[in-house]
């Protein structure tokens, strides 16, 4: 795959995700490889599609809507009903430089009987709002446009018809303009800007699960006191059990004991549950965007190690991206929160600092999460990474990312199974008792 690729996440009002677009540029043109001749071809060639079409909007998405360009060749040929891309979830997105042509809009008609949803990336005079609230469901407006306002108070008496997604949001200040608009959508680099002035006050479990961070990453932690820390919060220690219990599903007595699990376990295997599930349950009061995004970031510097000579610290790799959305789960400068960690040197002063040598590997990961795809080009080049390595990391992170949702499902898919007959279990032992 010789292109970049990303998906941005799109919030509500209530800074829930509704969806994700995806967006998608032609590496060897950035990197100026292509050659004029190829650009009708790879207008027809639609890497993004043919990626939609093997790997389904699943691993993208997550159920949600996800948004696609499609060009206007593409749309002339038919696609993506000729590709038997199915219309669930998908919503395909339409630059309104595209309207001008009669058999635009008899392949819109076709796309909209067989149940596509469409967007409509801009306003345009060559067709009426009437008409287009008619032919579009959603309306994409970027909040750089200089017709922002003008084209709001033109949309205001059909935003009941037709779903508005503003774009290009700088910052929560800009998001907050347009939390009070019926039917409005919003994306941009609102929900993970980084904390700069403040510290406040934790929860105590949040204490604790960071008392067990420190613990873990110190290379000779002590298992009984790790035990102990886990014991004091019923949601880690429920977690450890379901972890060692899948891991050999077959065992005829389930381990029902903290102290068991943790020495059953030894200290590799119970820094690795640790590393995720406390991370994952220190975000619970953010946007889960911020979990889902810390996970990705972290599986994502994991599988670049190689590309930059680091796979001897590929481990490490997977901490910084893990914890570089720290300060917004703790609500407190970097420079604080990492210290709550016990993060080793190199984590430290890449996140804080932004230098070393992890600070290259999170600065392509941070371009490329925003579709910068100028930077992320420059950093590819200074440190020689190929592109198709590039797509493919960040594909394998979304796959690996999905695979830990699915194992979640599955968990509260048994506990809800389970529930009917919970009068009638015998009473487990205590969390803090040996075998």
């Amino acid at each position: 795959m010789r292109f970049f690729i990303s998906a941005l996440p799109v919030f509500d009002a209530n800074m829930v995700v509704h969806a994700y677009r995806m967006m998608t540029r032609d590496g060897d043109k950035l990197l100026g490889a292509a050659e004029d001749f190829r650009m009708l071809g790879g207008e027809l060639l639609a890497p993004a599609l043919e990626c939609v079409k093997n790997i389904g909007v699943e691993p993208f998405a997550g159920g949600k809507d996800f948004f696609v360009s499609i060009t206007k060749y593409q749309l002339l040929v038919g696609m993506p009903f000729n590709m038997k891309i199915p219309p669930e979830n998908l919503v395909c997105v339409i630059n309104k430089e595209s309207l001008t042509d009669n058999a635009v809009y008899a392949k819109l008609g076709i796309l909209k009987r067989n149940k596509y949803r469409l967007a409509v990336e801009g306003l345009t005079d060559v067709i009426s709002l009437e008409t287009t609230v008619k032919v579009f469901d959603f309306i994409l407006l970027s909040y750089e446009s200089l017709t922002l306002m003008d084209d709001l108070n033109r949309l205001q008496p059909f935003l009941s018809e037709i779903r508005l997604v503003v774009t290009d949001i700088p910052d929560i200040s800009a998001y907050s303009r347009f939390t009070g608009m019926r039917n409005a959508l919003m994306s941009g680099d609102f929900h993970n800007q980084p904390i700069t002035v403040g510290i406040t006050e934790m929860s105590p479990l949040k204490i604790n699960a960071l008392q067990l961070i420190k613990q873990i990453n110190d290379e000779s932690f002590d298992l009984v006191d790790a035990a102990k820390t886990i014991e004091r919060d019923p949601s880690m220690s429920i977690s450890l059990l379901r972890f060692l219990n899948s891991m050999n599903p077959n065992r005829s007595k389930k381990i029902e004991s903290i102290r068991g699990a943790v020495a059953i376990l030894g200290q590799k295997e119970v820094k690795k549950w640790a590393t995720v599930a406390i991370s994952i349950s220190i975000a619970e009061d953010r946007p889960s965007e911020i979990t889902r995004l810390s996970l990705i970031r972290a599986k994502f510097a994991e599988n670049l190690a190689p590309s930059f000579n680091l796979a001897i610290k590929s481990g490490s790799l997977f901490i910084a991206g893990l914890f570089s959305l720290l300060d917004i789960i703790l609500e407190m400068p970097m420079y604080k929160a990492i210290e709550e960690v016990a993060a080793e040197e190199e984590v430290k002063v890449a996140l804080v600092e932004q230098k070393g040598r992890f600070a290259e590997v999170m600065s392509l990961i941070y371009a490329y999460e925003r579709a910068d795809w100028h930077n992320a080009s420059l950093i590819m080049v200074r440190n020689s990474v190929d592109i198709d390595d590039l797509s493919q990391a960040f594909l394998d992170a979304l796959f690996w990312y999905r695979q830990i949702l699915d194992t979640i499902d599955e968990e509260a898919e048994t506990d809800a199974d389970a529930g009917g007959d919970a009068e009638e279990a015998e009473e487990p032992v205590a969390a803090g008792e040996s075998d």
